[in-house]
């Protein structure tokens, strides 16, 4: 009988080097001979790919906070069905830009919507396909110096202010602090080979 894949979600506010670090985990990850499968939300699968552009473009308010909340959770309930679990399922290791952790801070906490009610809409999406590991990529000082650089190529969402965005770090946070053994907080700062040092330590126990 083939062994389950673990799932692995990268999570971070914008500017923290999040896309490098997914690319350079996955090529860690592979020179251990593990079978990596590499994907992101929104999107992953052909039915999310067409909500992530519903999402992600036109003006800010083009959705309510609970109509952006149900919508990445319909792209996440496609995701999972049809890419994730069928991988997770032949033994690989899926590797996610994002997943539910994301809807949690960004429409839970910086969105008001509450972190246990978005937390209950996705729990219903995915069912119990919640990560094994999430690393969240946090930038200590600088998260605004970052976010200011990456602006010109922001989203509807990566393009929203700077009090939003620091509500998402904080709400990652308090995420972590809540389920301290799914979730690890690591240092973002520093080069991308110590960062991706770091994440590997982060999942040294699901290495063994």
């Amino acid at each position: 009988m083939t062994q389950r894949g673990r799932f692995i979600t990268l999570e971070g506010g914008e500017g923290a080097g999040k896309s490098t670090q997914v690319r350079a985990l996955a090529q860690a990850l592979k020179d251990r001979d593990i079978d990596v499968l590499v994907t992101r939300e929104p999107g992953g699968s052909e039915g999310a790919e067409k909500i992530r552009e519903l999402l992600l473009s036109g003006a800010e308010d083009r959705w309510t906070a609970r109509a952006e909340a149900l919508l990445f959770a319909a792209a996440r309930a496609d995701h999972y069905e049809r890419t994730i679990e069928p991988a997770l399922q032949a033994g690989r290791w899926v590797l996610c830009d994002r997943f539910l952790d994301s809807s949690l801070a960004y429409q839970g906490g910086a969105g008001e919507l509450g972190i246990e009610q978005v937390r209950a809409i996705n729990a219903f999406a995915v069912d119990d396909g919640f990560p094994d590991r999430t690393l969240v990529l946090a930038l200590a000082e600088g998260g605004a110096r970052a976010r200011a650089r990456d602006n010109e190529n922001s989203d509807r969402i990566g393009g929203r202010s700077e009090q939003y965005h620091q509500k998402v770090d904080l709400a990652f946070r308090l995420i972590a602090a809540e389920e301290p053994e799914r979730v690890r907080i690591v240092d973002a700062s520093g080069t991308p080979g110590e960062v991706t040092r770091r994440l590997m330590e982060a999942l040294r126990d699901l290495l063994q």
